[in-house]
């Protein structure tokens, strides 16, 4: 790993220890204590990924998470939240203002590092195009042809479930709240409800039949296309 980290929390000692196990995987590390401050950073040296903690002095990690991702120069760059707040609640809130991941403390460095690392691996991807064929394991979308091929059979589905699939798959192993998807499928003038999201994936796992797994519900945040 060689690349730039700025972790915003306000602990000495886990900002220490976040730092030397950081410093030692290579990557340069730059901490702050406040959210003001981190704001700050991003924007003046765009960093490749933020470590976020949400009890932070003055402005709170969901309030800058929430400047971070509506800021047109800081939007894109990916967020893990590290926090001693673990409810359900807070994960939610978190992943809907755009966090990437969340991880709650206390945590073993090992598993922070495959976090950042598989964070990082997420956004180096880029996203499939609009109008890109995507094939995951035996599911084919072929947008071109508005068509859907599991294990080589067509199958039809609506226009919504089609642009919801296709929407998933684009993005294998991410987990999308509800109004997420909403959001991302509105963007292809989709006028759903996050209410009626559940009902569109119900559909949709039917006619995949045996290969619904494909679809899975994470409880209590929303839905992933399974890697």
């Amino acid at each position: 790993m060689n690349d730039h980290i700025l972790v915003i929390e306000d602990e000495e000692d886990i900002l220490e220890l976040i730092t030397y196990n950081l410093l030692r995987e290579g990557c340069r590390v730059h901490g702050v204590a406040t959210g003001e401050a981190g704001l700050a950073y991003a924007m003046a040296h765009k960093p490749d990924l933020i470590l976020l903690d949400l009890m932070l002095p003055g402005m709170d990690g969901f309030e800058v998470c929430r400047r971070l991702k509506t800021g047109p120069a800081t939007r894109a760059i990916p967020i893990l939240m590290v926090t001693a707040r673990g409810e359900e609640a807070d994960i939610v809130t978190g992943l809907e203002l755009g966090a990437d991941d969340y991880l709650t403390k206390p945590f073993s460095p090992r598993v922070l590092i495959a976090r950042i690392r598989a964070v990082l691996r997420r956004g180096a991807k880029d996203e499939t195009p609009a109008e890109a064929v995507i094939k995951r394991g035996e599911l084919t979308i072929d947008p071109g042809r508005h068509q859907v091929l599991v294990a080589g059979k067509p199958i039809t589905l609506t226009s919504t479930e089609f642009r919801l699939l296709q929407f998933l798959a684009a993005r294998p192993g991410w987990v999308f709240t509800r109004d997420q998807i909403v959001n991302g499928i509105h963007e292809m003038n989709f006028a759903v409800t996050a209410r009626s999201i559940d009902v569109q994936i119900v559909g949709l796992r039917k006619k995949l039949g045996d290969k619904d797994a494909y679809i899975e519900t994470v409880r209590g945040v929303g839905y992933r296309f399974r890697e």
